[in-house]
């Protein structure tokens, strides 16, 4: 029996009882009608969504609904971290369309009882893929945060919009705390500092242009690009694509980006900024933007950020730092140094749902000159930012986006700085790259991988290759590199369909395709790391 406020896993982790041990759905029985000695369950293969609240009488099955789901939930939560249990269950797209197993992806005409949708849910969790698992290494953000996870479930509750303190007090609130508190960790004074979260770095990054343009030609707002000079923004090699894309967006084009070469560890070369920078002058162009980058996608690696912001002071450039990934390193007092010069930005991305674990999505644009986020955006709209309300509007921050609707991404982060506070997140940060000083060290002394980069990680990224036996003779070369090229590949697919472990893999520059593996969830340990290199050389021995 189990006692109250316990839970049981049944084989397959799918299904949780709770207190008095009480039968739930699939279990023949009707509602408000127990047998001897039972409670009163429902048969919800009879009950529909129409049966729910707010029906009038709804609140047992709402509450019997609601328990199963829970139930579906926690199980999957036990499932994603058990190192035993697969990262993904792996079908073709073809296989998930034609209704594999009776999960059909049809929409129908007629409802569906609750007891189908239940299973849909569990299906759905089923075929996905387990991105909390500690052995999922394919992604800058993973883990499952459950703090942030009950945010998450109290925010979609409470199904509120960031665009006005009338609907959303408390949200707001929380997000303006938060945004200071990130903005005084950057290093800015405490009278300086505005921005707003965001739908993800990329989004960010295009609110730094767009407002870094702004800031520079404000009849841009009105009277569009002709009015303005042909426009030069200036980002490495290694940078994120976002730039190019928000470039294109805005309307600049994205040959208006000049790409800025980088030292061999992926750092932007600062003299090569500058001579970028008198190259486009030269050409008639009107540099105005800068895009460093602190943690690259591929390499981890940091820009030289007090030197560029040099290169920016005299040239007079809106500077802006794309901490999407590395922002998190802020955090700990141990490798916040590598961030050094971040305080003489103009705008800075931080995504918490990477390095700090918050559930997707949750990145903030920072910028330094309180207001211009609200002059380069507002439109007064009447319907929602009258001018007569009888609270302070300041807190209406709709007009400050480019979005109407606004998720609340504030409330997850906020609940978990309270239940971990900064030392937490610290800590969190430093476990992630001592697993990726651990696989560094490993991958030196190991004869079958070699690394892309033999200097130390500077972020929790690490790239190397797998050597396969067939391959380890063969001389440096085009023949070698063209069958290098598909190793990493070949051994991922295989990874996928027997859904043991996860690891991206990509080219760069002259190099071919080797395997980046990135740590962020604080649930992975060493033995982690041991499994995804003997796994790497089991699925790869033979190729």
């Amino acid at each position: 029996m189990v006692s109250a406020g316990e839970v049981k896993v049944d084989d397959k982790g799918d299904r949780i009882m709770g207190s008095s041990n009480k039968p739930l759905a699939g279990q023949k029985g009707a509602l408000g009608s127990p047998g001897a000695g039972e409670e009163p369950h429902a048969d919800l293969s009879q009950i529909y969504s129409k049966d729910l609240l707010p029906t009038t009488g709804g609140e047992r099955v709402t509450c019997i609904f609601f328990q199963e789901l829970v139930n579906i939930l926690i199980g999957y939560i036990f499932k994603s971290n058990e190192r035993s249990s697969k990262i993904l269950d792996f079908h073709h797209p073809h296989q998930l369309k034609d209704s594999l197993e009776g999960f059909s992806l049809d929409l129908p005409d007629q409802p569906e009882p609750l007891e189908q949708i239940l299973v849909d849910c569990r299906d759905t969790l089923k075929y996905g893929v387990k991105t909390g698992h500690p052995r999922f290494f394919n992604q800058l953000s993973s883990g499952l945060d459950l703090i942030g996870l009950a945010g998450e479930w109290l925010t979609s509750t409470a199904n509120t919009n960031m665009f006005t303190y009338e609907v959303s007090p408390v949200f707001l609130l929380m997000e303006e705390i938060l945004l200071k508190k990130m903005q005084s960790i950057v290093g800015w004074a405490e009278e300086e500092g505005d921005g707003i979260f965001c739908p993800g770095g990329a989004i960010s990054n295009l609110y730094s242009i767009l407002v870094a343009r702004y800031d520079f030609y404000p009849e841009v707002k009105t009277k569009g690009m002709s009015a303005l000079p042909r426009l030069a923004l200036f980002t490495s090699e290694h940078s994120h694509y976002s730039v190019r894309k928000s470039a294109a967006v805005l309307g600049m084009g994205s040959d208006s980006v000049q790409v800025v070469p980088c030292d061999e560890s992926g750092k932007m070369i600062p003299w090569e900024l500058e001579s970028s920078i008198i190259e486009a002058k030269a050409k008639g162009l009107v540099p105005f933007y800068v895009n460093a980058t602190a943690g690259t996608t591929v390499y981890g690696a940091f820009d030289p950020l007090a030197a560029i912001a040099v290169v920016c002071h005299q040239h007079q450039l809106w500077l802006h730092v794309d901490a999407a990934w590395g922002g998190g390193l802020l955090m700990s007092r141990r490798h916040r140094f590598k961030l050094q010069g971040i305080e003489r930005a103009s705008s800075v991305t931080w995504n918490p749902h990477k390095m700090m674990g918050a559930p997707l999505q949750c990145s903030a644009i920072l910028l330094k000159k309180r207001g211009l986020l609200q002059e380069c955006n507002q439109l007064c709209a009447d319907y929602l930012f009258q001018s007569d309300k009888h609270y302070d509007m300041s807190y209406d921050t709709g007009d400050k986006t480019i979005q109407c609707g606004r998720h609340v991404d504030a409330f997850k982060l906020w609940l978990m700085w309270k239940a971990k506070g900064s030392e937490g997140f610290g800590s969190q940060v430093n476990k992630c790259l001592e697993n990726a000083e651990y696989l560094y060290k490993q991958l030196q002394r190991r004869a079958d991988f070699k690394l892309v980069l033999e200097s130390k990680p500077e972020h929790s990224n690490v790239c190397f290759w797998y050597i396969p036996p067939s391959l380890r003779k063969l001389p440096p070369g085009p023949e070698r590199n063209r069958r290098l090229h598909k190793v990493a590949p070949q051994i991922k697919a295989k990874m996928m369909e027997e859904g043991t472990t996860m690891i991206g893999y990509q080219p760069l520059g002259s190099n071919v395709n080797f395997f980046r593996c990135v740590f962020s969830n604080p649930a992975t340990q060493q033995e982690d790391v041991d499994f995804l290199l003997e796994e790497i050389a089991r699925l790869g021995y033979n190729l």
